[in-house]
């Protein structure tokens, strides 16, 4: 490392240190998202403390999620200026702030705004990370991305059950308040490996490939740009269904909300295994590729959540839904770093990744409205499903449109 400058060289890449900055990467991310996965725990007993309906229950979600989307591209870009650990600093002080502020607030409107905090400072921990960490691999940069991904299901496997219990035990208030001094404790000290940067004539090549990949595109980049956007939306209001409402859907079913948070604990911890198989995936087929496959897999889960509801069918459901679906969103940061510039890294997968975050937010609030209005989850399932065709369709049109420029190029 040049000890003026604080830049690493170029050998760094893929080295021991990008596998332990890797490692440090999960680790955060497995604490800071909490932020993702706590409020679904939480959204019964906040819906009984306030006495209010499941949509307006469903609100803090909403609110939580549109701040991810935004934090994501907010920080992105200060990532692509300043580097990681400064952002990621910001990150968790808001996210702990937001936390607090839950546990002291007097109404839901209060909880929620609470959230948007929350939400802003749990981006840190996911798509700017995933940025960062696919500046140090090239050769491994699919499963990079997608380890460095999996903390966020890291977080949704350990924390659920963590939350559920404390909550049952010490109430939802005290509950938030002790996950933000947490946060704060554990993840400002653990940041500090990351201050290290490469030196910018280390992502030349990688710039020279992306230029490459970007001339052969059959779309402009802001074409491209807005298709992974749209198709962001689609495949996460899809997503949302059984991962914000699996708790309550279980309660409904008089199986207890306990019940639902083991099914999303498993739910994610397959995810887990999805997304370090979709890593090698990516570095084999591509990201195009591997986000068709686990669009169309996820689409195969919410239908036989529309065929079974028994206890044990729900738990193999899940765990099948884990399974298919966690590769889904590192294939969003994996497509931008094939087609774009390093350089603007953190940026345009902070916007995808918020077209990802509005589509949970989007679904997670809809799901809770076709609740009350239909008195059912069935018919919440059936839109999950209309939307991942969506994703299909957009994802198919794409690989069928690179397919024909490729020959034509050859051709040229």
């Amino acid at each position: 490392m040049n000890a003026v400058t604080g830049h690493a060289p170029a050998s760094d890449i893929e080295s021991r240190y990008a596998w332990l900055r890797l490692a440090t990467v999960v680790a955060l991310s497995a604490v800071g998202g909490v932020g993702m996965w706590s409020v679904v725990v939480a959204l019964p007993a906040i819906q009984a403390d306030f006495g209010v309906d499941r949509a307006a229950a469903s609100l803090p979600y909403t609110v939580a999620m549109i701040g991810f989307a935004g934090g994501g591209v907010v920080i992105g870009r200060l990532v692509d200026r300043f580097g990681i650990l400064l952002p990621l600093a910001l990150g968790t002080v808001s996210l702990a702030t937001g936390y607090v502020l839950v546990g002291l607030a007097p109404n839901l409107t209060f909880v929620a705004l609470a959230h948007a905090l929350m939400g802003f400072g749990c981006s840190a921990t996911f798509g700017p990370l995933m940025a960062d960490v696919s500046h140090w691999f090239s050769r491994r940069r699919g499963i990079a991305v997608a380890i460095a991904a999996s903390g966020n299901y890291i977080a949704g496997t350990i924390w659920p059950p963590l939350v559920q219990h404390f909550i049952a035990t010490q109430g939802w208030r005290a509950t938030h308040i002790a996950i933000g001094i947490l946060c704060l404790c554990i993840m400002l000290p653990l940041s500090l490996p990351l201050r290290r940067r490469l030196d910018a004539h280390a992502s030349v090549s990688a710039g020279v490939a992306a230029a490459r990949k970007q001339a052969e595109a059959p779309f402009s980049p802001l074409t491209l740009q807005i298709l992974l956007c749209v198709a962001g939306v689609a495949c996460c209001v899809a997503m949302s269904m059984p991962q914000v409402h699996i708790v309550a859907y279980c309660g409904d079913l008089g199986y207890g909300v306990a019940r639902g948070a083991e099914m999303l604990s498993l739910m994610l911890g397959f995810g887990i295994v999805s997304r370090i198989a979709s890593g090698f995936i990516a570095d084999r087929i591509g990201g195009v590729r591997t986000l068709l496959l686990g669009s169309m897999l996820q689409g195969t889960a919410l239908a036989l959540y529309l065929m079974f509801d028994s206890l044990f069918s729900l738990y193999v459901i899940s765990a099948l839904f884990g399974l298919f679906q966690g590769g889904i969103v590192p294939s969003y940061a994996i497509i931008v770093r094939e087609y774009f510039s390093p350089k603007e890294a953190g940026t345009r997968v902070g916007l995808v990744l918020m077209a990802t975050l509005i589509g949970m937010a989007l679904g997670g609030w809809m799901s809770g409205a076709i609740f009350d209005l239909a008195g059912s989850y069935q018919a919440a399932f059936l839109n999950g499903l209309g939307w991942n065709l969506m994703n299909v369709a957009i994802m198919t049109w794409l690989l069928l449109r690179s397919r024909r420029r490729g020959p034509a190029l050859a051709a040229a």
